[in-house]
């Protein structure tokens, strides 16, 4: 396994600096928005997952960040990924430190727009999970996500004809993919500054 440097406030920097990828409105699309949480323990960084449960209407029984769709009374998608992830497990707004947003996302087989924000949360963190909606909750620490041996890159066919790179994560006797995947890959490029969006060191 390659040296990993924890993230700290060099993440927290490179994410105010640098302008993230705001996809336009689109009629088509549902917005959505979702929470990445970190904690640090006595050693490393840690990245939350969920696993949603079989009976949801998208994305059931998926590797998952907490998350859901923007609704109006909402103002804005942070809001709208902090509430999500109160409902769904029970991390309250005031106990996340907003590191900032990474870019947007769209999903292939589902018609959303992903808005992701990066935020540290206390620990240890007692979990409420909704057991409607959330099966289990687990946890990677960043440096084995950051491992190339639980990594595989692949190239993905759209259903308009384009083709892209994709990703999927080994992990916890887990599979990470599809829209965490990306998200999981850009956070990881952020954290080695070798992200294309990302600005030079102030």
């Amino acid at each position: 396994m390659s040296p990993f440097h924890p993230p700290g406030d060099r993440l927290r920097s490179r994410l105010t600096q640098r302008v993230p990828i705001i996809l336009p409105p689109d009629a088509t699309r549902r917005q959505a928005a979702v929470l990445v949480p970190l904690y640090k323990n006595a050693t490393d960084y840690h990245v939350v997952f969920t696993k949603r449960t079989e009976t949801l209407k998208h994305h059931k029984g998926q590797v998952s960040f907490p998350g859901g769709s923007f609704e109006p009374a909402d103002g804005d998608l942070l809001t709208t990924a902090l509430r999500e992830s109160y409902e769904e497990v029970g991390i309250r707004p005031e106990h996340v430190s907003v590191l900032g947003r990474l870019d947007d996302l769209s999903t292939f087989s589902t018609s959303f727009t992903i808005s992701p924000f990066v935020g540290l949360i206390p620990y240890p963190y007692l979990f409420h999970p909704n057991p409607i909606e959330v099966a289990i909750i687990f946890d990677a620490p960043l440096a084995v996500l950051a491992d190339p041996a639980v990594e595989r890159r692949f190239i993905r066919a759209r259903d308009d004809g384009a083709t892209i790179e994709d990703y999927e994560f080994y992990v916890n006797g887990h599979v990470i993919w599809g829209a965490t995947a990306r998200i999981v890959h850009h956070l990881l490029e952020l954290i080695h500054g070798s992200g294309e969006h990302l600005l030079p060191e102030m």
